[in-house]
């Protein structure tokens, strides 16, 4: 599992898994995808060595191209954990899910794909000095970019943010903290949500990390263990402390009470109250997750926590594990919730 910490998502989550596409629709037009590459100012200088220059899929609607005077929502779409952009679209089966959900009647809109892997498999879309700011670079710079060379509308009403699994948690840390630029939020089975104790974090793969001395050796861990470097590095960063400047919660069997801090700081149900205002902005706020998925518990925490704000969000349990319905649910229900709740006509 996604080692404790991530580590609530199902052994099938460790790698790329092969999804079911949900039947082609009947007179579904052709999308246009683009990669292009987007410079990152806030991933500049990170200690990780991670390119600024980040891979960005985008998916243009059908009607892109013939309607040259038109502006489109834009949805941002973020990708898990030990998967880069592509992958993610494999496995939500892009371009077919997005065709599909335009010809059962979604309003045509752009969807954004940033890649987020990092050296330890995924950036956590945190703010840190060791991988960079792909908190910011997500928030700021790619739509900055994107409003910049496409058609949009670049106003907050007309853009939504979506991920799952560490992208739900993307969607949930930068949804409350970035509620200024987007109008709705989609999170699908959302990892990493609670803080997590020492004893979850110790034992042998504590010891097999203490012993860790370059980034090679890094990478010829066990999917759990890399995991949990990318979290220390996303969520405890040491500049003083190469060659991963990172700092772990566990050291020499002993639980390091001020690094746990950090990362209970970085949780999302430890620190949602601070974003009640913020949340309470959202046209819209929705949470999915699989009735066999692990990460079921927090998801519905944070749904109560939302409830008990008053704050209006969705929520479904639907009869699924952490991967199994992602791809049917991105055409017949993510889009079609941003169809229904982002502005699609400029003010």
């Amino acid at each position: 599992m996604l080692l404790t910490l991530l580590l609530a998502a199902p052994i099938a989550a460790r790698a790329q898994v092969k999804t079911a596409a949900p039947p082609p629709v009947a007179g579904a037009k052709p999308a246009v995808v683009q990669k292009i590459k987007v410079h990152a100012v806030a991933i500049e200088g990170n200690l990780e060595g991670e390119s600024a220059d980040r891979d960005v899929f985008v998916v243009l609607p059908p009607g892109y191209a013939s309607h040259p005077k038109r502006r489109y929502p834009v949805v941002y779409a973020l990708h898990g954990y030990s998967i880069g952009a592509q992958q993610w679209m494999g496995e939500i089966h892009v371009p077919q899910t997005i065709e599909g959900a335009f010809a059962k009647g979604a309003g045509e809109m752009i969807v954004v794909l940033p890649d987020s892997k990092t050296v330890h498999n995924g950036s956590m879309y945190s703010s840190s000095r060791t991988t960079g700011d792909f908190e910011t670079f997500v928030a700021r710079d790619l739509v900055a970019y994107i409003d910049k060379h496409y058609r949009t509308l670049p106003v907050r009403e007309s853009r939504g943010l979506v991920g799952h699994s560490m992208g739900g948690y993307g969607a949930s840390r930068i949804g409350m903290r970035h509620a200024d630029v987007f109008g709705a939020l989609y999170m699908m089975s959302p990892c990493c949500l609670s803080p997590r104790d020492a004893g979850q974090l110790g034992g042998e793969g504590a010891a097999a990390l203490a012993q860790i001395k370059t980034l090679e050796d890094a990478q010829k861990l066990p999917w759990g263990l890399r995991a949990q470097l990318a979290t220390a590095a996303a969520w405890s960063p040491n500049p003083d402390k190469p060659p991963l400047f990172l700092d772990l919660p566990v050291e020499n069997g002993v639980a390091r009470p001020e690094i746990l801090a950090k990362w209970a700081a970085n949780a999302p149900l430890a620190f949602v109250d601070q974003y009640v205002s913020a949340l309470a902005r959202y046209k819209a706020i929705a949470i999915d997750v699989g009735d066999r998925d692990g990460l079921k518990d927090d998801a519905t925490k944070l749904h109560a926590a939302l409830d008990r704000y008053g704050i209006a969000n969705s929520f479904e349990i639907y009869a699924g594990d952490h991967t199994s319905g992602v791809s049917a649910r991105m055409q017949d229900n993510v889009l079609p919730f941003f169809s229904r709740h982002l502005v699609f006509q400029a003010r």
